[in-house]
């Protein structure tokens, strides 16, 4: 196609051509012949190149089909999460590698309990993390939601349950520098207990044992803040039943803050049988033997000893049993008079108001009551504590008397 047009205006980049019907066109100037000027007419040839457009077309199509491919084809993977180790108070999660494809990394969030919990840091190196201050034995879930260009993936919720006090599977324990009897005894101890042994510290590990603080094992314990305890600590746990306190167990602290106590399945005899208890019941002397309160001396409460005997033991519960005159072989107690003076002196004390020691037996115990206990009544206290003549004995002191009767049931 051949087309005459007229040259209107020449630039230094584009030439201004006119149509027959007076119509403007922009033309480069680079394509028009050198020698040109206004008013020049220049012939211009129009053809479609056919061979070209194939080609073209052939190159845009390949280009789409490497696209498709890679980008649409392979897509990120959600995350796997799982539970490495869990312990009283800490948790150990871990996953796969993060798989993105093609897109890019926004973020990979810890969700627990559906709150966040935090970001992962570097979530395309890191496939671990430790959640510490947890409750004992409590439970918790756990989610890992990683968003990237391509979209948001979310892992399935880990429900995962922190240990009672007596579970010590958790323990890990990753041993130092000691003896190698000693290392033998306390891998021995380990196993008893159910917990495991690391021979380097990793994220998952909950103690150090050794008994030098050296190495390059335990820097890196101490970096990582893990307790650093002697052996004896796992001594300690195997003989509780249970996870015990580092305090008393550090390589320099002192050995009176360890708690040490039977432990389970070691516990004694008396340990394991229900404690029997034994009550008192303290009588107002007034209701003894009658006397007002105002005319008896007053006195605190006199201390009670408990006896070790296994008959006082097992007549705990039962009332005292009855005292007949013809059992003791004394006289009864004569009834209270209403005048007795408030003072007498202790030669002249009957036998009754004597401090009376009651300690029943079992068959004792099984016989009805006929006859009140025994009375105690104060004596004048005594100045001159010197043997007297007639029985050799010394009198008691005025802190022996007392005005309450201690009556155990």
């Amino acid at each position: 196609m051949l087309i005459s047009l007229t040259v209107g205006k020449v630039d230094a980049g584009v030439a201004v051509l006119l149509t027959e019907d007076k119509r403007l066109i922009e033309f480069p100037s680079i394509l028009l012949p050198p020698s040109i000027s206004s008013g020049s007419i220049v012939d211009i040839t129009v053809s479609r190149n056919l061979a070209s457009e194939a080609a073209s077309q052939k190159s845009f199509q390949a280009l789409q089909s490497s696209i498709l491919s890679t980008y649409g084809q392979q897509t990120p993977n959600p995350p796997i999460l799982r539970c490495r180790n869990a312990t009283q108070t800490s948790i150990v999660l871990e996953w796969d590698p993060i798989s993105l494809a093609t897109a890019e990394l926004r973020s990979l969030s810890l969700y627990r309990n559906g709150s966040k919990a935090g970001n992962i840091p570097k979530p395309l190196e890191m496939t671990s993390t430790k959640m510490s201050g947890l409750a004992v034995d409590t439970e918790y879930d756990f989610q890992l939601i990683l968003r990237t260009s391509a979209g948001v993936y979310s892992s399935e919720k880990l429900v995962v349950r922190t240990h009672k006090m007596t579970d010590l599977s958790g323990i890990t324990v990753t041993p130092g520098i000691m003896p190698p009897p000693l290392r033998e005894s306390l891998s021995g101890a380990i196993d008893r207990i159910g917990a495991k042994i690391a021979e380097t510290v990793r994220i998952d590990t909950t103690h150090f044992v050794c008994m030098e603080g050296r190495g390059r094992e335990w820097e890196k314990a101490m970096a990582m803040n893990i307790p650093v305890v002697r052996p004896e600590w796992v001594e300690g746990c195997e003989r509780e039943g249970r996870i015990t306190g580092v305090r008393g167990y550090y390589l320099n602290a002192d050995p009176k803050l360890r708690q040490v106590g039977p432990g389970v399945g070691l516990q004694s005899p008396q340990r394991q049988q229900p404690q029997q208890q034994r009550s008192y019941t303290r009588l107002d002397a007034s209701e003894a033997t009658g006397i007002p309160n105002s005319q008896l001396p007053s006195r605190g409460p006199p201390d009670i000893q408990q006896s070790p005997s296994a008959n006082n033991l097992r007549a705990a519960n039962q009332p005292p049993p009855p005292s007949s005159p013809s059992e003791t072989g004394s006289p009864a107690p004569p009834p209270p008079e209403k005048d007795m003076p408030r003072e007498m002196p202790a030669s002249q004390a009957s036998p009754s108001q004597s401090i009376a020691s009651v300690s029943a037996s079992p068959e004792e115990a099984s016989a009805p009551s006929q006859t009140t206990s025994t009375d105690r009544i104060d004596a004048q206290p005594q100045q001159n504590l010197k043997p007297t003549p007639e029985t050799g004995d010394i009198p008691r002191k005025p802190e022996d008397n007392a005005s309450m009767v201690d009556v155990a049931l």
